[in-house]
């Protein structure tokens, strides 16, 4: 169970474990994300599909998409599971046995989505809630979503407004009547558990939490009051199913964002009211509750381990088994156990890149789980009711296509450019069995990926992976070498692949040729220890460079952003010109470092093309760390010492500038294709070579041609 990568053993984490009447093969748990595959409730084959594949790679336990108990009534969405009616049985069934075949446990997560349940918006009903919701959340961040976007948010409800109805004592009783019935449906399934949702807002955590309940009656005030739905709930799904189901509650450990937000020392007090009310086990989750500003605190955090000290808190004050959550990585799920925080962690993105994750583990093979890396672009899409997709992982919800089938006929295909794309086309080809080389014009694999970890620090575990599998499967890789079209039929290829990447120009305007003006190109260059061939730059920016190279500092992306800390020669005043992903990641790396930034971005937004949730918190970090944000700014000059733009209302204005990074200007293209092809060599081309479009364009069109190969 000892790695190459780690060095970590495993045996914590890969122990069988018990919950109440189950006993899991491991401690890894999927936890509930939502498909948004279902038809009018019911399961169907893209769902098994999906489960399965994480059940046959070794997952101890499968949580469903949060399944509404009253459904539609209280639902979030159509494509959601159903539990209300004897006709989902079948389809449950259905899942249930495919995961047992696989050799995993089912559980279900049950829900009522009260205060979020759009369906009740959309069919012209009001939202069951405790109380009247008594503030509208801060929607400031939706400035930087596009109209598309908003249309596709809007379309969800309709473009109905929500209304509210305060809960009476009939409609109590009713919710824990369909929790209980929904009990039985599962456990008549086939399933081996049922989670009862307590939190992130849904009905019973909107009783739980005081920021919600504003009631004065049995039902709010204290916490025993407050908790009371929840443990009504808990005990007539225990009477309904007796010991044939394992019973589940989650639970924030904290909610974040408004005053009387659930705490911990509230969690852990409502905890143990659930033990007695008959729960098997608490999952201890954490709730942003504006998720317009708070989500990367919850309920997808991008803290590593965010809720280790929550799960540790329920831990120490419950005598039955705790699930953490919250960003749990192998090393520290391992831990965690191991400590006694938790007796299982939830992985969920993990679980959507690699479904493979537990036994590649079991196998000793972690330097072969591919990483996730944290970009938010799965859960973006349930902002608008849609299927999650992964950046990295381009079979999310196609898991037949993730067999990659062995080649009839192989070939000699040689791939150019050691970026994402590259790297991802050179391993789906040699996985097929093609004889793949793979040839790189730098001194390292990555490409603009290794640098943009100097930002972004979790796209470093992406190349280790990428060049992990390429060392694996035998792939020739040649660094060092630049590609022409003589280099490169030199080698006798089959087909090439062009994996070059974009082109990062500079604008049309006066002073862009200035020796203080960087592309992103070749402040890369610079930072990485390499050369900027583009312009002369700052006689100590040259000199650090080479320093760092000859010391091996900017060999290791963790060393750069620590010695940048202490020393970076670039001056006070930083203009960033272009306010995408690179442009703000870009502002945030130099105000961590003590620089005074200033962001102009011609279009209305911000941030585009990161995934929304990512996006809100980078533009509110900025704004924290003290960047000056210009929108609809139109670059006019740049002078040695300023740079001049107009603004939105057409105003002539300047901003310092001892240096200024040009993030914009990014154009696809692969001249050298048409060099080739008029040489007669069969040419593909993958990536912002073709289509500017990031990780996520790079991996996904490099998978798509390497599989028609």
């Amino acid at each position: 169970m000892r790695t190459r990568r780690t060095g970590t053993d495993f045996s914590h984490l890969l122990a069988p474990g018990r919950i109440g009447p189950i006993t899991l093969p491991n401690r890894v748990v999927m936890p509930a994300m939502d498909m948004n595959v279902c038809h009018d409730g019911v399961i169907v084959a893209e769902d098994v599909e999906h489960y399965v594949a994480r059940a046959a790679g070794g997952t101890g336990m499968i949580i469903t998409s949060a399944s509404a108990v009253a459904f539609p009534v209280g639902a979030t969405s159509m494509k959601e599971p159903g539990l209300s009616d004897d006709r989902f049985v079948p389809g449950l069934r259905a899942l249930a046995d495919a995961v047992h075949e696989a050799g995993s446990l089912l559980c279900v997560q049950a829900t009522h989505h009260g205060k979020v349940a759009r369906i009740d918006t959309l069919e012209g009903r009001p939202l069951l809630v405790p109380s009247e919701p008594s503030a509208p959340h801060d929607l400031s961040a939706l400035r930087d979503n596009t109209a598309e976007e908003l249309a596709r948010m809007g379309a969800v409800t309709g473009g109905r407004k929500a209304t509210y109805r305060e809960a009476t004592e009939d409609d109590i009783a009713w919710v824990i009547d369909q929790f209980a019935q929904a009990a039985r449906r599962v456990r008549e399934a086939g399933a081996d558990a049922m989670e009862i949702h307590c939190a992130h807002g849904y009905l019973l955590g909107g009783f739980l939490s005081r920021a919600d309940n504003k009631r004065t009656d049995r039902w709010g005030g204290s916490l025993e009051n407050r908790a009371r739905l929840a443990c009504e709930v808990i005990a007539a799904v225990r009477r309904t199913v007796g010991d044939g189901l394992a019973l589940l509650v989650r639970v924030a450990g904290e909610e974040y964002g408004e005053e009387d937000a659930l705490s911990i020392e509230e969690t852990v007090a409502a905890s143990r009211l659930f033990e007695a009310a008959g729960a098997d086990a608490i999952h201890v989750t954490g709730w942003g509750r504006n998720p317009f500003r708070d989500f990367l605190k919850g309920p997808l955090p991008d803290e590593v381990g965010a809720y280790r000290d929550l799960a540790r808190a329920v831990k120490a004050a419950v005598g039955i088994p705790v699930v953490a959550v919250g960003r749990v990585l192998p090393e520290v799920g391992e831990e965690m156990i191991a400590a006694g925080d938790a007796d299982f962690v939830a992985m969920g993105r993990q679980l959507l890149v690699d479904p493979q994750l537990v036994d590649k583990l079991r196998a000793g093979r972690r330097a072969s789980v591919r990483p996730c890396i944290n970009c938010y672009v799965c859960v973006e899409q349930n902002f608008w009711d849609d299927t999650p997709v992964c950046a990295v992982n381009p079979a999310l919800g196609d898991e037949q296509a993730a067999v990659l089938l062995p080649t009839p006929s192989p070939r000699h295909v040689v791939v150019v450019g050691g970026g994402p794309g590259g790297m991802e086309a050179a391993r789906v080809a040699r996985e097929r069995g093609h004889r793949v080389t793979l040839v790189e014009s730098g001194d390292r694999l990555g490409g603009s990926a290794w640098f943009s970890q100097l930002t972004t620090p979790p796209n470093g575990p992406l190349v280790d992976w990428q060049a992990h599998e390429l060392e694996r499967l035998g792939v020739v890789v040649q660094l060092g070498r630049p590609a022409t079209p003589d280099t490169i039929l030199a080698l006798r290829p089959s087909v090439v692949v062009l994996a070059t990447g974009a082109h990062r120009g500079r604008p049309q305007v006066p002073g862009a040729e200035l020796p203080h003006v960087q592309t992103g190109d070749s402040l890369r260059a610079l930072l990485a220890g390499g050369s900027s061939t583009e312009v002369e730059a700052s006689r100590l920016l040259r000199w650090a460079s080479r320093a760092g190279r000859l010391t091996g500092v900017t060999s290791r992306p963790e060393l750069v952003r620590r010695a940048t800390r202490r020393f970076l020669p670039v001056g006070r005043d930083v203009v960033v010109v272009g306010g995408s992903l690179v442009g703000l990641e870009l502002a945030e790396f130099f105000a961590e470092r003590g620089k005074s930034v200033t962001v102009l971005e011609e279009g209305a937004q911000m941030g585009l093309p990161m995934a929304l949730p990512r996006r809100w918190h980078a533009v509110r970090r900025a704004g924290e760390h003290g960047v000056r944000i210009e929108r609809q700014a139109t670059l006019e000059e740049i002078t040695p010492t300023t740079v001049r733009y107009r603004d939105h209302e057409g105003t002539s204005r300047w901003a310092r500038a001892d240096l200024v990074v040009i993030a914009s200007e990014v154009r696809a293209g692969a001249p050298l294709a048409e060099q080739l092809e008029a040489r007669g060599v069969e040419v593909e081309v993958v990536g912002d070579a073709a289509e500017v479009g990031y990780i996520q364009g790079a991996v996904h069109s490099a998978w798509r041609v390497a599989r028609a190969l």
